[in-house]
Order: C-alpha cells, then structure tokens, then sequence
C-alpha cells in the first residue's frame, strides 16, 4: 500500500486511521476522498466503523485491508460528541436538513430555559430504549426508515437500548433569526448528495421570516454505541416544551481513540 505521506491522517496503528469527517460530507464520500487523495488501490478493502450524518462532524474511523474483518468489534465501541440544540423548532430529522414540523414562540429567558433543562436531562442518563430516527439507514424488511419517509410510507419504528455515560450541559446562547438563518443557508448548501436542500431551504426561509430570538444550547455526551444524538435533541426539545433540534455534532472519541 503506498501512500503520499504528507497527507495521511493521524495512523494509530497498522490500517486503521483517524478521519476529520467535514460537515456535509457522508462517510462514503470522506472515504473515498482520503482513497483518491492517498493514492490508494481501488483493489484494497477499506470501510468506515461508524457513520456520521451529513450535519455530523468528527472522527471517522477506516479501517483497511486486514482489519475490515474486525469491524463490528469497533462498531461496539463507545463514543463521544459535542453538539448544539436549537430550541424552538422541530424537524422531520431531527437536525436542520430537514422540514420544520413545528416553530414555537419562545416567551422565556435564557436563564428559564437553562433551568428546564438541567431540570429535564436526567432523564437522559443512563441505560433507556430509544427509537430510531424516521430519517437514519435502520433497515426494516429489507429497506432503510428514510425510504420510507421520503416515500411518505408508514413503518413500525423499532428502538433500542442505549446506554447515556453522561450528558453535561456547557453554555447557552441566544441568536437572531437573520443569523440564524444565514448560518443555516450556508451549511445546508455544502450538504453533498441528495438531501431536499432546496425545498428544505424554502421552509426554513418561511419559518423565519418574522424577527425572533431563539436559543443554542451546547452539551457533551458520553454514550453507547447506536445512540442518536439528534434524536436526545429532539426528545430534550419535547420535554422542556419548546421543540429543539440538533444544531451541530461533532464525533471526539470513538473507544480510545480521539481526535
């Protein structure tokens, strides 16, 4: 296997490397990029332990060659992320590449809302059963739950066990809807692939029209392999009673293994 040196990423040990996943990319595309980078043959076997959304930033585990046979060990592992909810909105996926589903009014302070919900995340601790994202790769009878969402066709949503480490709220802040609106404008457009950019970026034009505030709350969590951080965002969301979503994540640790 050769490789430019100058451009591989961080090796921890014999084919297994570390990735900075960019927000929008998808893992295949990071993959195969840092493949075309590095001059890597086509005939060997590479794959990513762990997906991240197209939102989702961070570490992206590949594994190579002798390795792949040992990915689900690696897919085991627990992880670690920082990410942000936007309070007041909800989507169909939970992050802000997707369709609003409801806008609240937000008639509270920053100090209120802080308080709702440290009040609100101990029920985020621990081991619970947590359904999975209409929108994620879940496959039911052979085909993904955002087939069947973009198709408009009904499915049983099947959830499991997850287990949260720690959840620790960092910092609050609050943000207008122009800027709000133009920083989603900008990272909603560098989403590769498929992903309803333009009619998603109709509605949130829509949404926020009018002049409001609106609240970014940011926490760090230490979960179990198969939690979905977007989905603690919105649930977070419906308990404090404000709708939330997640603004951004951002993958630090998988297992030992860190950015």
């Amino acid at each position: 296997m050769k490789f430019i040196k100058k451009d591989i990423p961080k090796e921890i040990s014999k084919n297994i490397f570390l990735l900075n996943k960019k927000e929008g990319e998808t893992p295949l595309l990071c993959l195969e990029f840092f493949r075309l980078k590095n001059k890597i043959d086509k005939k060997i076997k590479m794959t990513y332990a762990g997906r991240l959304d197209p939102m989702a930033s961070g570490l992206l585990l590949v594994l190579s060659d002798a390795e792949v046979k040992n990915k689900e060990r690696y897919l085991s592992l627990d992880k670690e992320y920082e990410f942000g909810v936007l309070f007041g909105f909800r989507t169909d996926t939970y992050d802000i590449l997707g369709k609003v589903t409801s806008n609240y009014e937000l008639k509270i302070t920053n100090y209120e809302l802080e308080k709702d919900i440290k009040r609100e995340l101990k029920n985020f601790k621990g081991i619970f059963m947590q359904k999975y994202p209409a929108y994620s790769s879940k496959t039911v009878k052979g085909k993904t739950l955002f087939s069947y969402a973009r198709a408009k066709q009904e499915v049983e949503i099947p959830e499991r066990e997850v287990n949260v480490k720690s959840l620790k709220f960092i910092k609050i802040r609050k943000i207008n809807n122009k800027k709000l609106l133009e920083n989603i404008e900008r990272r909603v457009r560098n989403v590769k692939g498929d992903f309803r950019q333009k009619e998603i970026l109709r509605i949130w034009k829509k949404e926020l029209k009018k002049d409001n505030n609106f609240y970014i709350v940011n926490f760090k969590i230490k979960c179990s392999s198969g939690t979905y951080v977007r989905a603690i965002a919105n649930s977070l969301g419906e308990k404090v009673g404000t709708g939330g979503l997640a603004f951004s994540i951002k993958r630090t640790r998988v297992g030992k293994y860190m950015i």
